[in-house]
């Protein structure tokens, strides 16, 4: 099993920043892909930022240019640098990671959510 602890979120003011963490352990062999999306209440989950393996990335069209993701593999982390943030970000964001064991299964995994609320 793979565990996904965030980290980060809070109360912030419009035009603020935070900076969310994501650390993965457990039956780690390989991290494919890890990455956050978020739920606002009343809409669905949406991608936010996801970074593979190789360091590609790929963001949300409402995020890009304001979001920042990036990770540490010595420590099977990810972060994501929120800047510019405005109220329309508020939602819970939760950690996702594509994870391969040690018998080379591959799987998806969720953290618990953190959330993020952007208001005056």
């Amino acid at each position: 099993q793979v565990q996904l602890v965030e980290s980060g979120g809070g109360l912030v003011q419009p035009g603020g920043f935070l900076r969310l963490s994501c650390a993965a352990s457990g039956n780690i062999f390989r991290i494919d892909l890890m990455g956050w999306y978020r739920q606002a209440p009343g809409k669905e989950r949406e991608l936010v930022a996801t970074i593979t393996s190789r360091d590609s990335t790929n963001y949300g069209d409402s995020v890009k240019g304001r979001f920042t993701i990036g990770k540490d593999n010595s420590k099977n982390t990810v972060y994501m640098q929120m800047n510019s943030l405005k109220p329309e970000d508020t939602a819970v964001y939760y950690c996702h990671a594509v994870v391969q064991n040690f018998l080379l299964h591959s799987a998806n995994y969720w953290g618990q959510g953190t959330q993020v609320t952007v208001s005056s």
